[in-house]
């Protein structure tokens, strides 16, 4: 396939943008990322050679290297030994959505709220113990917790832990007080690494009736399990998120002036 004509023009890079220095190669995958979303560039057409974009942009090797693994990193081209870098087709099976963006929407308003509702200590039972990997009656510390912004219950929270008097990680869950808080605290030190799984449930009555919805009612459920540096799963949490309220958003390919990152968004104005 024939490279995509090089721009006649002569592309000016000054280094600097709004926010202050900028590098050539993020100027220059930039300007590239914006060509494929204007169409200039489609999905299938290959990009200019090494040579065509030094010549355009005025730079090293390196640094249009250093460009196309940007795309590359985007998702936006692909490359193939031999042949050159060529623009990608949208692939809705790499969409993306980022559950920080929960905290980032957050983050700044005084009117969120995590009360503790309860804690206690209790034994596990065949549920708990199965998901936990742990005797039937191993004592575990059960926490509830509700999110709540502007008076509106949003998410409810439950979670075990397996107690043990010497581990910080008791102390530090019931110490938080606020969503940013609860959602950077897992899985926290001391934690090897943990699995998240979303689906769509309907609420029974007793979470219905704390989010304030009718039994039945849709829900996200955020089901988290985390293992320490032993391998051993020490903690098992759900979050119940009102469908009403949460919506997950994302953009594949090159994302509009207006909606240029992966939103997850909170808090509706119904």
């Amino acid at each position: 396939m024939v490279p995509k004509p090089v721009s006649t023009r002569t592309t000016t890079i000054h280094g600097a943008g709004p926010g202050g220095y900028e590098p050539a190669y993020l100027i220059i995958a930039n300007t590239i990322a914006d060509r494929i979303g204007s169409g200039e560039y489609r999905a299938g057409d290959q990009l200019p050679t090494e040579a065509q974009l030094r010549a355009e942009f005025g730079v090293s090797p390196m640094t249009v290297r250093r460009a196309v693994n940007i795309l590359l990193d985007r998702g936006l081209v692909t490359t193939t030994q031999g042949k050159g870098t060529f623009v990608r087709s949208l692939d809705l099976g790499e969409a993306v959505f980022r559950l920080q963006q929960i905290t980032d929407l957050w983050v700044d308003d005084d009117s969120v709220r995590v009360p503790l509702l309860s804690a206690g200590i209790v034994p596990a039972d065949q549920m708990v113990a199965a998901k936990l990997q742990c005797p039937r009656g191993t004592p575990t510390v059960f926490l509830r917790r509700l999110i709540e912004r502007k008076g509106v219950p949003l998410m409810y929270q439950l979670e075990n832990l397996i107690y043990d008097e010497y581990r910080p990680l008791v102390e530090a869950q019931l110490q938080i007080t606020s969503l940013d808080g609860l959602l950077r605290s897992a899985p926290g030190e001391g934690m090897q690494s943990g699995r998240l799984t979303i689906e769509a449930v309907n609420l029974e009555e007793d979470a219905a009736r704390i989010l304030g919805v009718p039994p039945g009612s849709a829900a996200f459920r955020l089901e988290h399990l985390f293992r320490d540096f032993e391998g051993r799963i020490v903690s098992w949490g759900r979050y119940f998120c009102r469908a009403d309220r949460f919506r997950l958003t994302t953009v594949i390919g090159v994302a509009p002036p207006d909606h240029d990152k992966p939103t997850i968004s909170g808090g509706s104005s119904r």
